[in-house]
Formats: structure tokens, C-alpha cells, sequence
């Protein structure tokens, strides 16, 4: 292994973690929620006690010990986030086989992979669109026997159990058995294999005991006073390890779930169920941002004012509010009269009860997590990888520095190599990739060190600083290596600019190709009295690209002069998960996204003389 440089200050001691199954049933005998589980119908908001859930949890894993599942069987979920993902999941840990997570709209090439690469005996899915999607490639499925969906069916061709009719009669006997064959589930068995996102190259399938999970569940949430009378939303995927982790804290506690299958339905979910908790990425709150700063600037008179002057206060409010600073009482006095009349508003609008908010699955902005601590919705940032199930390093309630992504997680020990990547050891690293032992040895040791692949640093006190990925370092024709994350965080913060991404990897200087956000820029054009068709006549438009120009200069007036771009250009649709451009957790696929703007970069670079930016496209 490389040579490696400081330590962070970890606890690091051994220690007997729990199955999964175990706390499962510990968490339903202590607490037995009236809502362990809740879900939207178009009769509103309707819940699951404990007690039925595993009920349905017994009936469910009864069926796969007579279609013949077994321990060590693998099991998969096609499914959005709903409340039969985790009763088919504790019905798979039941018998001791192994849970296969599918993101819920995977396209069929990769289905077909990964259920292939498994060797999947069994599918769970829910929703009509999941179902069909077995149903167009089942015969491409080699090692599938049996799917089993929740209605409704459709038209559904093809041998297909109901999930319904498997756990109509499940009873007290049934419970009673789950409970045995629970009870023989060591931590050391397989729990999951998770099939990774895939910014580049083929999948890898993580495997994760049961130790590995719970571990992470364990020492990643506990310094959190969760309790019955919390509850959570779930929107990210379940079939990332990240949404997942968080969610068996959530029940292991006695946390009410609320699930939202679709993410357009997240912002009226919130309104309905006032949840005191949630999990989401750094694009969630790009967003919310965007939409306060878009609301706030359609006000006119004194309203507008009163906006302006409450960001003004934010600003002012960060030493306190986000770093513990002492507050002289003028700014205290002027902050609790904006929270009264504006910051409460923007935390109404997400229930306003929120306690905490968790970021994960890549950078958050410092200045965006500011703002959110400003005024009063505290996001906690953390950092981690499927690969360690997933927690490394958290910030927490009583331990957090704004700008960093944490202190590393109990007996997690963390430390950085010579040429600046994070290495990892500790009870929540994976076994190693499934069927792939060449690459397992390229990223983990005999003695228990996992190379993330991500370019960071411990400051002084042992918080950890994300810089961004190894693979995405750009390097400039001059040799200077350049992080392109941070400075598209830098400039996702404008008003005008809803998404970024860096390029330059080995060319004289580097630019960014920028999608512009059209409302906000359409308000500021009225303001000049300046009128567009739309998008297209938008991102050919000169005040259009002067305003983007100075935009791009006054964001990023702090940067290296290597590091700042030097051209751009206006790119129409943002990035999808649907073009292939983002991962299920809205991480930018940069090779994709290269390729298929390779002759708009192209034309960036057709003439190197010009130092300013400005808009070649």
C-alpha cells in the first residue's frame, strides 16, 4: 500500500454488532409504533403499525422458504420507495438469503446485468411499470424462477405471484417461525449485494454482511436523540446504500417512515407530513435554494425589500448560526425579527418541523450549507460509499464544522495517502466486489484498507475535507491539477445558473458547460425590459451571456487563476437520470457528458487567445 500520511483521531476498539434481523424484531417488541410505516393513497396518508408489518415481514419470508429460497440465495427488489421494499427485505434476511437492490428505473440492459451477474432465483417488485419491465426481458433472465409483485397486475402476461395472496393468512405461527429462523442469522452472513451506480465503466456488485450494515447503522446515528415521536421522509433511492442505512436507524428507533415513490411528489409530501427528519443529496438543496431565491425575487415593493434585507441578515447570521460564533444583540435581535417574518416561511414550506437534515452522496457547497444554518434548517453534512455501507466520516448535533463533511464514524479510522486519496479501515468495509477479485485487490488490502478513489484531507481537529474524486482531477496542459467539483459548487449558487460541469482535462485552460436557469433569468431580463421566445433564443442571446459572463467572474473571483474558466458555453436541458447523464443519486456522469458535448468543447478550445470568459457555443 502507498506510504500514508496523518490519522484522524478515531475510537477504534472491536465490537459484536447485531443481524440485521435482530434489531428488526427488537425495534417491533420495544416500540411498537402505530405508524412504523406510512404510504399516500388518493385517500391520503395511511399507515402500518409494527405488528402488521411483521406480520406481512413473516407471511412474505414464509413463501420464499417454500418457493425454495434458502441462505445464501439471492433475492432481488425492483421497487420505488414504498413500505413493501423493506417487508420484502426483512422477509429475504428471514431465511438467510442475500437482498439484491434494483434502482427502481434501471433500464433493462442494466436489469438484465445485474440480475444475470447475481444470480437472482427471485424477483420482488412493485409498481406497474417495474413489473413490466421483468416481464419485456424475463427471457433474457437465466437464473429468474419466480417474480412476485404487488397489485395491481394490468394486463401483466407471464407467471406472476401476488404479493397480496402470499401474505393474506400469515398469522401468530408465521411470526413465530420468522422469529426462529431469524434467530439463526449470524452478522457474518451476506446481507446485500448492491450493483454501484456506475459514473464510468461496467457495475460492481459491493458485498455487505450483516456487520458491515449494522455496524455503520450503529455508529453513524448515535449521537442522534431519535425517538417515536420523530418521522422521517424516504425519497432517495432504497436501492442505494445510503437512503437504506438511514432508514434501518429509522426503524431501529422507533421512527415513523414515510415513503414518496416519485421525487415530484416530495415537495407536497413534506407539506402533508411535517417529517422531523430526512436524508437527501446536495441537488435537493440546490433546489430548495433556487426556489427561495426565485420566489423571493418575484416580489416587488415592500416585500422585495423585506426579502433582500432577510438575506442581508443570513449573511450576517453565518458566524453564529453555522460556526457558534457569539452574537453581538444587534444581529441576534435582527435575526429573530427575519426569522419571524420570512426564514419561518421557507421552513414552513418544508412542514416545519425539521430537526435535521442529512447530505450525502457528494459535495455540498460551504456557502449553501451556510445559508441553510442561517436560518435555522440544519443540514448535516456526511461522506461516504457503498463500499462502507456507506458511512466514513459524519458531522452530528454537537460535533459538526460547517464546510467539512465530519468527524470519521466510531471504529472507522480513516487516513490520507501521499498523493492525497482517502483510505478507510473498519467494520463497515465491504467483503470485496462479487465475482470480481482482481478488482477487489486493486482497492482493498489483505489487512483491511479501502482506497476510495476520493482526493481529500484531515484539518487540524480531525474533520474531514472532501476535494473530489481521484478519476475526476483535471490536469491542465501546464500540469496543474484542478477539482472541478468545488467550482461547479461555487457556481451553482447563482441566481441564473441551475447546472455546471468543468472541463478542461489536459487543454491550455479550463471552461464549463453551463445550464442556465431560464426562470430566473427571464425575471432579471424584465427588470431591463428584455423579452425571449424562450430557452433556445436565451442561450444565443448577448445580455443572456454578459450577464452569465459576470456571473462566472464574481463567483469564482477567489479561485487560482488555473482554476478559473476561461470560456463557456449554454447548454438547453439540464442533465437527466433518463439521458444517461446522471446516476439514480444525481451524480454527474462526466465521460458521458463529455461525449456527447465533445463538439460544443471542441469549439470552446477552436481559439485559446481569448482570456475572459465568454459564450462559444
Amino acid at each position: 500500500m502507498r506510504d500514508a500520511a496523518p490519522y484522524a483521531k478515531v475510537k477504534v476498539t472491536t465490537m459484536d454488532y447485531p443481524p440485521l434481523t435482530k434489531s428488526f424484531l427488537d425495534a417491533v417488541d420495544r416500540f411498537a409504533s402505530p405508524r412504523a410505516q406510512m404510504y399516500r393513497t388518493a385517500d391520503g396518508w395511511q399507515a402500518i403499525t409494527a405488528r402488521e408489518m411483521l406480520r406481512r415481514v413473516a407471511g412474505l419470508s414464509k413463501a420464499f422458504g417454500e418457493l425454495g429460497i434458502k441462505s445464501g440465495d439471492r433475492v432481488a427488489i425492483l421497487a420505488p420507495n414504498c413500505p413493501e421494499w423493506h417487508i420484502a427485505d426483512f422477509a429475504i434476511q428471514g431465511v438467510g438469503a442475500v437482498t439484491v437492490p434494483i434502482y427502481f428505473n434501471e433500464s433493462l440492459n442494466r436489469l438484465a446485468y445485474i440480475m444475470n451477474d447475481s444470480g437472482a432465483r427471485i424477483i420482488f417488485t412493485s409498481g406497474e411499470a417495474q413489473a413490466q419491465k421483468i416481464a419485456e426481458c424475463r427471457d433474457r433472465l437465466g437464473a429468474l424462477e419466480q417474480a412476485i409483485a404487488v397489485a395491481p397486475l394490468s394486463d401483466l402476461h407471464g407467471d406472476v405471484l401476488r404479493y397480496e395472496t402470499l401474505i393474506a393468512t400469515a398469522g401468530d405461527a408465521d411470526i413465530s417461525e420468522y422469529r426462529k429462523r431469524a434467530a439463526e442469522v449470524s452478522a457474518s452472513q451476506l446481507l446485500t449485494i448492491i450493483y454501484t451506480s456506475g459514473t464510468t465503466g461496467e457495475p460492481k456488485g459491493v458485498m455487505l454482511t450483516h456487520s458491515n450494515v449494522s455496524s455503520n447503522v450503529v455508529d453513524s446515528l448515535e449521537a442522534y436523540d431519535f425517538s417515536p415521536e420523530d418521522l422521517a421522509l424516504s425519497f432517495l433511492p432504497l436501492a442505494h446504500i445510503y437512503e437504506r442505512t438511514v432508514d434501518y436507524g429509522y426503524l431501529f428507533r422507533g421512527v415513523s417512515i414515510a415513503y414518496v415513490e416519485q421525487i415530484e411528489s416530495v415537495p407536497q409530501a413534506f407539506l402533508e407530513v411535517k417529517p422531523t427528519c430526512a436524508a437527501a443529496v446536495p441537488r435537493f438543496f440546490e433546489k430548495i435554494y433556487a426556489s427561495i431565491l426565485d420566489k423571493g425575487r418575484r416580489e416587488t415593493g415592500l416585500k422585495r425589500k423585506v426579502f433582500d434585507w432577510s438575506l442581508r441578515v443570513a449573511q450576517e447570521s453565518i458566524p453564529w448560526r453555522a460556526y457558534g460564533k457569539n452574537p453581538s444583540i444587534w444581529t441576534k435581535q435582527r435575526w429573530q425579527i427575519a426569522d419571524r417574518i420570512v426564514y419561518s416561511k421557507i421552513r414552513a414550506g418544508l412542514g416545519g418541523r425539521i430537526r435535521y437534515f442529512f447530505s450525502g452522496g457528494a459535495p455540498l457547497a460551504p456557502e449553501l450549507s451556510e445559508f441553510f444554518w442561517s436560518v435555522n434548517l440544519p443540514v448535516l453534512q456526511g461522506y461516504g460509499l457503498t463500499e462502507t455501507a456507506p458511512v466514513v466520516a459524519s458531522n452530528v448535533p454537537k460535533k459538526y464544522k460547517v464546510g467539512t463533511v465530519g468527524l470519521p464514524i466510531s471504529h472507522v479510522e480513516v487516513r490520507i495517502a501521499a498523493d492525497g486519496e482517502i483510505l478507510v479501515k473498519g467494520p463497515c468495509v465491504m467483503q470485496g466486489y462479487y465475482h470480481k477479485p482482481e478488482e477487489t485487490r486493486e482497492v482493498l488490502t489483505s489487512d483491511g484498507w479501502f482506497s476510495t478513489g476520493d482526493i481529500g484531507r484531515l484539518d487540524a481537529d480531525g474533520y474531514l475535507i472532501i476535494t473530489d474524486r481521484k478519476k475526476e482531477l483535471l490536469k491542465t496542459a501546464a500540469g496543474k491539477f484542478v477539482a472541478p467539483a468545488p467550482i461547479e459548487n461555487l457556481l451553482k449558487q447563482s441566481p441564473f445558473i441551475t447546472n455546471a460541469i468543468v472541463v478542461g482535462d489536459k487543454r491550455k485552460f479550463v471552461s464549463v458547460l453551463i445550464v442556465p436557469t431560464f426562470a430566473g433569468i427571464e425575471n432579471e431580463a424584465r427588470k431591463q425590459n428584455n423579452d425571449f421566445s424562450g430557452p433556445a433564443q436565451m442561450i444565443s442571446d448577448p445580455w443572456v451571456r454578459d450577464l452569465l459572463s459576470r456571473e462566472i467572474e464574481r463567483l469564482t473571483a477567489s479561485l487560482a487563476q488555473y482554476e478559473k474558466p476561461k470560456r463557456f458555453a449554454l447548454i438547453e436541458q439540464d442533465f437527466t437520470f433518463a439521458s444517461g447523464e446522471l446516476t439514480y443519486t444525481l451524480k454527474i456522469k462526466r465521460r458521458v457528458i463529455e461525449d456527447r458535448y465533445k463538439d460544443v468543447i471542441a469549439r470552446l478550445y477552436a481559439d485559446v487567445e481569448e482570456p475572459r470568459p465568454q459564450h462559444l457555443a
